[in-house]
């Protein structure tokens, strides 16, 4: 992957959900990336609003986040990303998180809408 990589403006949702995940192919993030600081935030299925801040490094994005749910429970956590591109040529990211407010942790797929 490039080190040049950029995520500002791009859209992405969830492709596959761990069981200790709240977030679904209907929760959209939208990017923003200055320098090598990266933000998002996200709302749809089970999310009411989040939001990300992190850093990317080549191609891992390292992060923490912040939700309310959609019956207003706030949850936060941190998560590491392995960004690359599918065959279909947009990116995918392979989300490792942890909870902080919770217990659990788990893995997540986004991909480029």
């Amino acid at each position: 992957m490039s080190e040049n990589l950029n995520l500002n403006r791009r859209r992405m949702h969830v492709v596959s959900t761990d069981q200790n995940g709240e977030v679904n192919i209907d929760t959209i993030f939208e990017f923003e990336q200055n320098g090598n600081i990266v933000s998002a935030s996200y709302t749809g299925g089970k999310i009411r609003i989040g939001y990300l801040v992190g850093k990317i490094n080549g191609n891992n994005l390292e992060f923490r986040y912040a939700q309310a749910n959609i019956h207003d429970h706030l949850d936060g956590g941190q998560s590491n990303c392995e960004i690359k591109m599918v065959d279909n040529g947009k990116l995918q990211l392979i989300e490792h998180f942890q909870w902080s407010s919770r217990e659990g942790s788990g893995t997540n797929v986004y991909e480029e809408l």
